[in-house]
């Protein structure tokens, strides 16, 4: 069977692959991306799940031969705007929390610039480091 989408994984596949770097990247999704971040809160906690996630998407990332797209401070922000909603949530699956807060996937960009004052995703720094929100704190 052809897989065409993250969600046709488990869970457990899922995060697998995705640490094993054998996910395919046309799975690797925003959505993907936040789907493993909800995963890793769940097992791990907020704080594991950020160090989880640096580690293994810069990992993935430098798998693929691509060394200059990981971006620390997104990846943590990630995690942490996925924390938020998870602990106002009403629903206990992925799909549900998707459907509650449709902004995530659709305009995450401009959730993130409630929070940073600049362009987060572009910024040097941020790639490199995690820098705390300059408007508004997780």
């Amino acid at each position: 069977m052809l897989i065409k989408d993250h969600s046709q994984l488990s869970d457990e596949e899922f995060e697998k692959q995705f640490e094993a770097f054998e996910l395919k990247p046309r799975l690797f999704s925003h959505e993907a991306h936040l789907r493993l971040a909800y995963i890793h809160i769940h097992k791990y906690g907020r704080e594991q799940a950020e160090k989880n996630m640096c580690d293994q998407i810069k990992g993935y990332a430098e798998s693929l031969g691509v060394f200059d797209k990981f971006n620390k401070t997104v990846t943590i922000a990630s995690v942490k705007a996925m924390d938020h909603f998870m602990r106002r949530s009403k629903t206990d699956s992925f799909s549900g929390l998707m459907k509650e807060f449709p902004r995530l996937t659709t305009n995450f960009k401009d959730l993130l610039s409630q929070h940073y004052g600049f362009n987060v995703f572009a910024d040097k720094q941020a790639k490199r480091e995690f820098i705390e929100p300059d408007l508004l704190p997780f």
